[in-house]
């Protein structure tokens, strides 16, 4: 890390949906991910890295923020942070970052930069609870899924090789951060680059989450044979993992060719992503910056079914949905290699506020991840995800227990012994005495504490 005694700066790179097996550094042999792959080889890879929650706003804004939806108040989609929240790009700025955000932050309230001192991109965006006139002006109606969303099936039934208006607007962030990277370390035309002050810039894509569209015809080409499906996959035996509504089974509900092409095209995205992010890489390099000078962190705010268990999207406590990808590129501050141990997006507040040496305010649910490498301390190897303020998942080491309020059911999953999740242990003899524990944490998690 530098020796200038200048806090380090840090790029924070995020996509949207990002399956969490589907890159190079994460195993798969399939999908081109070069960029991600060398940032990775000398990064922390953290493999059971979970979300606070399987959908994209409680998700973005429990990591924002370092809390879990139930004790943020943001649980549902349409939720938002009240103004003038403890966000970790507040808390950078107040130790005088310049901090940045280029693309997605999916804010629907009234405070659309949440403690970022420059926001770039297309996304700016106020729902009608912060409308002063609510019947007057009722966007309301345009933000909520129940109106916009098909079924999975017309989803999948309408993907393939078609243009994304989320790669416009990745395209679009994107170039707003050359342009930014460009002037604050270089500004040869008026001389006003600022290389002195600590950066934190986050480029923060839409691809590769759904619709299933890309216009890229070389990428969609290359990837349609070559793609898996899961051609034989039953749907869950249960009334939320199952859902009628996000079931579309290849050579059931939809056609092999419909479902080719919709896993084509999100192939596609993911290694449109990578490219994206090599820009970025090479701008950096382009204006003088040495990447192991940077913290780099590259992570998604959920997963995507992509047909397993015959279902897509995100929202189930599956790995597929609930878990994410999740690197953190340090050098001389994290050692590189794989961890095994459970972690939370929740948790990058307070590892990147104690990578830069700022103090993390009180009141958070979020670790830092550097205690995992300090021999002196032990690790909780709990993680925990919330969905719609009435469904909650625990894991603990790789049991994985979850609970859903419309009907008081519980899946308890062991992860070593049943890696695909296909047997509901819950009733099992010889997990019994192991479901308390996990039934009192529930309830100290204002989870079913009624039940």
């Amino acid at each position: 890390m530098p020796t200038t005694g200048k806090s380090p700066n840090i790029l924070f790179l995020m996509s949207d949906e990002h399956r969490p097996n589907l890159a190079g550094f994460l195993g798969d042999g399939l999908v081109r991910t070069p960029t991600l792959d060398a940032l990775a080889a000398g990064a922390a890879i953290f493999d059971n890295a979970y979300t606070p929650a399987p959908i994209c706003i409680p998700a973005r804004q429990s990591l924002a923020t370092g809390r879990f939806p139930r004790s943020l108040g943001v649980e549902r989609f349409g939720d938002d942070l009240e103004p003038g929240a403890m966000t970790f790009a507040r808390r950078f700025s107040q130790h005088g970052y310049q901090t940045v955000a280029c693309g997605k932050l999916h804010h629907l309230g009234q405070d659309q930069m949440q403690g970022w001192r420059k926001r770039i991109g297309a996304e700016m965006d106020v729902s009608s609870r912060y409308v002063q006139d609510p019947d007057a002006l009722d966007f309301g109606r345009f933000i909520s899924p129940a109106v916009h969303k098909w079924s999975m099936v017309d989803e999948i039934k309408n993907a393939g090789l078609k243009e994304n208006t989320w790669g416009l607007d990745d395209a679009l962030a994107v170039e707003g951060a050359l342009t930014f990277i460009d002037r604050f370390f270089n500004d040869e035309h008026y001389g006003r680059a600022t290389p002195e002050v600590p950066l934190l810039l986050k480029v923060s894509l839409n691809e590769p989450h759904y619709h299933f569209a890309t216009s890229r015809g070389d990428l969609f080409d290359y990837y349609y044979d070559r793609v898996p499906l899961f051609m034989d996959d039953d749907v869950f035996d249960h009334h939320f993992l199952g859902g009628e509504f996000m079931v579309a089974r290849p050579g059931k509900e939809v056609s092999e060719h419909e479902a080719r092409s919709a896993t084509a095209a999100y192939y596609a995205m993911i290694e449109t992503v990578d490219e994206r992010f090599g820009r970025i890489i090479a701008a950096l390099d382009r204006v003088g910056q040495d990447i192991d000078d940077w913290i780099i962190v590259y992570t998604s705010d959920h997963g995507e079914m992509l047909g397993q268990h015959g279902v897509w999207e995100k929202q189930k406590f599956f790995e597929a949905s609930a878990r994410v990808p999740l690197f953190i590129r340090a050098p001389g501050l994290l050692p590189a290699g794989r961890v095994a141990e459970n972690v939370n997006l929740c948790d990058l507040f307070a590892t990147l506020c104690e990578l830069a040496n700022i103090p993390a305010p009180d009141g958070l649910d979020s670790r830092s991840l550097s205690a995992i490498f300090d021999e002196s301390s032990a690790w909780d190897n709990e993680t925990v995800s919330q969905f719609d303020g009435r469904n909650i998942m625990i894991k603990r080491d790789a049991l994985k227990y979850s609970f859903y309020e419309d009907d008081n059911s519980e899946v308890l999953f062991d992860l070593d012994a049943d890696p695909l999740e296909l047997r509901n242990r819950i009733a099992d003899p010889e997990y019994a005495a192991l479901l308390p524990a996990f039934r009192a944490r529930r309830r100290e998690l204002r989870f079913g504490v009624d039940a």
